[in-house]
């Protein structure tokens, strides 16, 4: 008790000094591992556009693995799914897939280091656009080029940060709103992730080893939440998915080998070598821009429902270590700009698949972004854990327990209180119509106009924020996906106005 009592008062003079090592302790000092985790987080002084060095401004533990552990396989994933999706529609070859996604995992390491390791140590890592990957037949299809599709994304990006409308933006979106948004892309993930488990259990004639999979993640997924333990299920749910599968029968090879991909961007973006595309024209440009538009505008709801989970796993006092949504869409963007010139296939946002589990572990963001950057340079160069990280035994379980049920139990815990069901309830539902950025434009839209949720609330706004602002966003959002045929049952207006 009374140790407890001497952290909680060694905690509360963190806001008043400067220095992390004068007010660091050993974990013995404390009385549980929670304990000492809480008391890192409420100390640390991060500092923005000044170097934060390892041991001095932050420590590694061994919590921090198990973000690094599921940001790299979700990156895998996630470039890999662009990637293929590209060249599915381009006509390119898997070896092209294989090399760009070793490519895309170091450069991702440069920049997270630079970023969320060093200088800016509350932007979370930039991860991968996945509701784009839909839509990238699409831009193909219409002529769209990688590179200017990128590039439009990061100018818009550094708009949107330098001019703070991201942390605006999550300002407007109530407990309701952001909470409905989590409950859907939480269920919406997790099952998903389900049926991938079963079709490609069905692929290899062997459907009984995707229940057995999910029956023993279940159960273990819930003795860890049992003993307080729950930051261990990517790694553990990963080992158990991939150990019951193999012992089943399920076949499974590597066949990656170690290597390094073609480091020269000019090969990238010849005419008859990478891409095959050649450099990008200003029609180019023009073709995307709608499409890079939508991209940056379906950052927000992205950004504020991980920003939104760190706030609900971390103790009081750590709101200096929470994610910065504009330093976040800082480091996206000057990620997306170099990654595009570079030659990558990535289209990046907030690293969900690390922030998660991160959240969950009570890590802060630089230790944790460190292991990442390292573990995806292993990944790419050493080419074997590539193959086991995109093997659906093990890439299910951990998407699942790793960021779709923890996403759930976030939701859940935020329309708890107040009159935040009807706002959860408009968000699925419209989510559900079209998709998350036009289900959260359009309930932040009603919720802040006091039509649905809290009342109260909506007197305290201004008019810029109560209807002016949230409006000018519906509008944006709906007029784009109505242009790119994104609107269920209406045709894409592009296309008519081609024709």
């Amino acid at each position: 008790m009374k140790n407890k009592i001497e952290n909680e008062a060694h905690s509360k003079r963190a806001s008043t000094s400067d220095s992390y090592q004068a007010l660091h302790q050993p974990s013995s000092a404390f009385d549980s591992r929670d304990a000492y985790l809480e008391h890192e987080l409420q100390i640390m002084q991060p500092k923005r556009w000044r170097p934060n060095l390892p041991f001095k401004d932050y420590r590694f533990e061994l919590e921090d693995t198990i973000p690094a552990l599921a940001g790299t396989i979700g990156k895998v994933v996630m470039v890999s799914a662009i990637a293929a999706t590209f060249a599915g529609a381009l006509g390119l070859s898997d070896a092209f897939v294989l090399e760009n996604v070793r490519y895309e995992l170091l450069i991702v390491s440069v920049f997270i280091v630079l970023f969320s390791g060093f200088i800016l140590p509350t932007a979370n890592l930039a991860g991968t656009h996945g509701p784009l990957i839909p839509l990238i037949p699409i831009v193909v299809a219409a002529g769209g080029h990688p590179m200017a599709f990128g590039l439009l994304i990061g100018a818009f990006g550094l708009i949107l940060a330098f001019s703070k409308g991201g942390s605006l933006l999550a300002k407007l979106t109530s407990k309701g709103v952001c909470g409905g948004l989590l409950l859907y892309l939480g269920f919406i993930g997790t099952t998903s992730q389900v049926k991938k488990l079963f079709a490609w259990a069905e692929s290899i004639q062997m459907t009984h080893i995707a229940f057995v999979v999910i029956l023993a993640t279940i159960l273990l997924y819930a003795l860890l939440e049992h003993f307080k333990k729950r930051w261990l299920a990517v790694p553990l749910s990963c080992i158990l998915g991939g150990l019951i599968a193999f012992s089943l029968g399920a076949p499974f090879e590597f066949h990656t080998a170690p290597g390094l991909p073609n480091m020269n961007p000019m090969y990238w973006w010849g005419e008859d070598t990478g891409w095959m595309l050649g450099l990008p024209t200003v029609e180019s440009f023009m073709v995307v821009l709608p499409f890079a538009i939508l991209a940056v505008a379906m950052w927000s709801p992205d950004f504020l429902g991980h920003q939104v989970f760190q706030k609900i796993s971390y103790p009081q006092r750590t709101e200096k270590v929470q994610m910065n949504i504009d330093d976040t869409m800082l480091s996206a963007s000057v990620r997306q700009t170099f990654g595009s010139i570079f030659g990558g296939a990535n289209f990046t946002s907030s690293w969900g698949t690390y922030i998660v589990p991160a959240a969950i572990a009570k890590r802060p963001i630089p230790a944790g972004a460190i292991l990442t950057a390292l573990f995806c340079v292993i990944a790419g160069v050493w080419g074997y854990p590539m193959d086991l990280a995109i093997w659906q035994p093990v890439l299910c379980v951990a998407l699942i327990v790793g960021v779709f049920i923890p996403l759930l139990e976030a939701g859940m815990e935020m329309t708890r209180e107040g009159k935040t069901t009807q706002s959860a309830a408009i968000v699925v539902f419209a989510s559900s119509l079209v998709n998350p950025a036009f289900g959260w434009s359009l309930t932040m839209l009603l919720d802040n106009l006091g039509l649905i949720g809290c009342k109260a609330r909506s007197a305290e706004l201004t008019r810029m924020s109560r209807w002016i602002i949230p409006l000018a966003m519906f509008v944006i959002l709906t007029s784009v996906m109505a242009m790119v045929g994104m609107l269920p049952g209406i045709p894409a207006l592009l296309e008519s106005f081609r024709h």
